[in-house]
């Protein structure tokens, strides 16, 4: 059961490549963002559409498969752990950001790239 404590699960479109670091070792990380949509009518009635959108990182074998197999626009359903970390950008201004730790995905074949 301490599996499904930190558990997301996610299905959008790619906004950008993967971007790819081989480090000394040879493993491998895969940074890339998905955008989901929500639907929903306004107080006045109106259809609106909401996008947001989520920072999700690779590790190793994934990060290899990310590589080869995912590209901007493509559907993909993504499944992994959410995580909050903070850094000190080059201005010495901390920054701070969610993102998904990739653990499986599955891209949807279709009319996108």
């Amino acid at each position: 059961m301490t599996n499904v404590r930190n558990r997301v699960q996610l299905v959008g479109n790619l906004g950008m490549d993967p971007e790819i670091k081989t480090f000394d070792n040879g493993h491998k990380l895969a940074k890339f963002t998905i955008a989901t949509n929500e639907t929903f009518k306004d107080s006045n009635g109106q259809e609106r559409t909401e996008t947001q959108w989520h920072n999700v990182t690779a590790w190793g074998k994934q990060a290899e498969i990310a590589q080869k197999y995912l590209q901007k626009g493509k559907e993909v359903a993504i499944e992994g752990r959410l995580t909050h970390r903070q850094y000190e950008d080059k201005n010495k201004q901390t920054r701070y950001i969610t993102e998904v730790i990739l653990s499986s995905y599955v891209v949807f074949p279709g009319l996108k790239k």
